[in-house]
């Protein structure tokens, strides 16, 4: 039986492990990086590398996938009507995001981080391995044992080194489901639509419509919250959808061809019921739920949270698991505590969210609060540019705070992550830099 030692073993080679790995490779570290399965391979996703994404790609100096630009996005209301969210270049992003499959996108991730030098296995951790009661690596299905100084579970929202390091709790945990089909058809806006299949009765999640490199992308998700059965009703209830998509001009009725076969797949939103580190073990991406649970992207939030592991170890050997927690709390909240609250309460209540949609498309009729929305709801508020859509955007924050500050939810995240958002801890985060030109 062969043993390897490791300074770090990266489970799971997606976005946020293959980001992981190189950073540290380039960083000097020794690194495994285990994938069950062999690329390029694909995933149930939207497909859409938004404009964070697309900045982390420049920071690392990697090149832009090729793909549609997607800048302006549409949100479409139960009964049709829509609202154009503008998108606009930040001082740390651009003003675009990518369409690219993510067939394409993790093998380009995978050979970037294999490329630096870490160590690529095709193989499934099937055992953890434990040393003085703490996990000190893996055993693997090929009956190789890896052993590490640290590892990092990239192993997706059902994250089997999150249960094995006791960093979950699931019933706490805001599951959702998503299962997206690709349509030969083409579409000029992404949108994302509020769907009632009985009228004043949402849909407890969200539909969208996205462009790709061959057809349009379309999906529906899900929130289940701790049901982990409840996520069948998206796959059921596709084919419905797909008509009302139709119905309301977002793709043609009569379809030239049949749309392909869906590909679904579990979502974890608002790092609600999951400690991101403890110890020598480090969650990132959609291990450690970070999932925007309002509009489901998660592809920029897995990259980043997989540089930030990388550096945490790098610059160790001190407190890596807080200093990490300490950076995805400088990074991501209050956001996803504010939307993991809002969701979880508007989950169960189909009428309020049918009301509520209504609400928001009248209100998104004016240019400053539609811009203000698009900056607050894709989280992009810290680096975008002064004005009145940062301003909007910054009140929409303020007040998500405000309602949501008593929520069982926000009790969670101050008992999991108060002390790293404390002002004595925001310091030792990485600041923002300006967006390269």
């Amino acid at each position: 039986m062969q043993r390897t030692r490791f300074d770090a073993v990266v489970i799971g080679s997606g976005p946020a492990g293959s980001v992981a790995a190189l950073v540290l490779a380039r960083g000097g570290a020794r690194v495994a990086l285990v994938e069950k399965a062999t690329f390029p391979r694909d995933k149930a996703c939207g497909d859409m590398v938004g404009p964070r994404g697309l900045q982390l790609l420049a920071d690392l100096g990697l090149s832009e996938p090729d793909g549609p630009h997607v800048g302006d996005m549409l949100v479409v209301g139960p009964n049709g009507r829509r609202v154009r969210l503008p998108s606009a270049e930040g001082l740390t992003y651009p003003g675009h995001g990518t369409a690219v499959t993510r067939t394409v996108f993790d093998d380009m991730l995978h050979r970037a981080a294999t490329e630096a030098g870490a160590v690529p296995l095709c193989a499934r951790a099937e055992r953890p391995l434990f040393r003085q009661g703490r996990i000190d690596g893996y055993r693997l299905s090929t009956g190789e044992e890896l052993r590490a100084d640290f590892v990092i579970g990239a192993d997706g929202a059902a994250s089997g080194v999150a249960t094995a390091a006791g960093l979950v709790e699931p019933q706490r945990v805001l599951w959702g489901f998503a299962v997206r089909s690709y349509v030969p058809q083409h579409v000029d806006l992404a949108a994302i639509v509020m769907w009632e299949p009985t009228r004043w009765r949402a849909f407890p999640g969200y539909g969208w419509v996205f462009p790709g490199p061959e057809g349009a992308n379309v999906g529906l998700g899900i929130a289940t919250r701790a049901d982990r059965h409840a996520g069948a009703k998206a796959v059921r209830a596709l084919p419905a959808f797909l008509s009302h998509l139709g119905a309301v001009g977002l793709l043609a009725e009569a379809s030239p061809a049949p749309p392909s076969r869906p590909l679904g797949g579990w979502l974890k939103m608002g790092m609600v019921g999951t400690t991101p580190a403890a110890g020598r073990v480090l969650l990132v991406g959609d291990a450690a739920g970070l999932i925007n649970p309002l509009q489901g992207e998660g592809i920029a939030q897995a990259m980043g949270s997989g540089r930030l592991a990388a550096q945490a170890i790098l610059a160790g050997p001190g407190h890596v698991a807080e200093d990490y927690c300490t950076a995805i709390a400088a990074e991501h909240f209050p956001y996803q505590c504010i939307a993991a609250a809002v969701q979880s309460t508007l989950v169960s209540r189909p009428r309020a969210v049918a009301t509520l949609a209504r609400l928001l498309i009248s209100a998104g009729r004016g240019n400053s609060f539609a811009g203000g929305w698009a900056v607050f709801w894709n989280e992009l508020l810290d680096g975008a540019p002064p004005g009145r859509h940062r301003t909007v955007a910054a009140a929409l924050a303020r007040i998500g705070e405000t309602m949501t500050a008593r929520t069982a939810v926000a009790r969670w995240f101050d008992e999991t992550l108060g002390a790293s958002r404390s002002p004595a801890r925001r310091r030792v985060a990485a600041p923002p830099t300006r967006r390269r030109r």
